[in-house]
């Protein structure tokens, strides 16, 4: 896959920014607004086709490393059993952290939903590890799918059949 014309890469390197922090912002308020880790990590996710598919595959395959993303989905499936697991004296994933103070846990105030960000307890950093976890996931899912293209073209221009024929 080349790499698209210079309008088409100059409109990315302006909105690939503004995809990336509105997924960031989708799984950091996921407990106060519709949305949460999955949901924000797809949207984070889809700037790395926006990515592929504006500079070509050598490109983002030079600074797309698949270890780091393989290393993001594992640590955040670590994160968030490791936060299940930290509840495990009262229930399996027990909100331990809510209203003891903190970063997590402040308390939450009585009302309408004011924006309080750390008021989630453990429910917020499981959204984050979600995040993370889809992040890497679905980045790796693209870029595997992107190789895969690439050996079926390859294969077919030389002259190779599939099974099916």
């Amino acid at each position: 896959m080349n790499p698209l014309s210079v309008v088409v890469r100059t409109i990315c390197d302006v909105f690939a920014w503004f995809i990336g922090i509105f997924g960031i912002y989708i799984i950091i308020h996921g407990h106060l607004t519709p949305g949460g880790g999955f949901q924000g990590g797809a949207v984070v996710a889809t700037m790395m086709a926006f990515l592929l598919v504006s500079y070509g595959g050598k490109k983002t395959l030079s600074f797309a490393k698949t270890g780091l993303l393989s290393a993001m989905e594992t640590t955040g499936l670590l994160v968030f059993i490791g936060a299940g697991l930290l509840g495990i004296t009262s229930t399996l994933f027990f909100n331990f952290l809510a209203g003891q103070g903190g970063i997590f846990g402040a308390a939450v105030p009585i009302g309408p939903n004011s924006g309080v960000l750390n008021s989630a307890g453990t429910i917020s950093v499981m959204n984050m590890a979600v995040g993370l976890e889809v992040i890497g996931g679905l980045s790796l899912i693209i870029l595997y799918m992107f190789k895969g293209i690439r050996l079926f073209d390859n294969a077919s221009e030389s002259g190779e059949t599939g099974h099916d024929r």
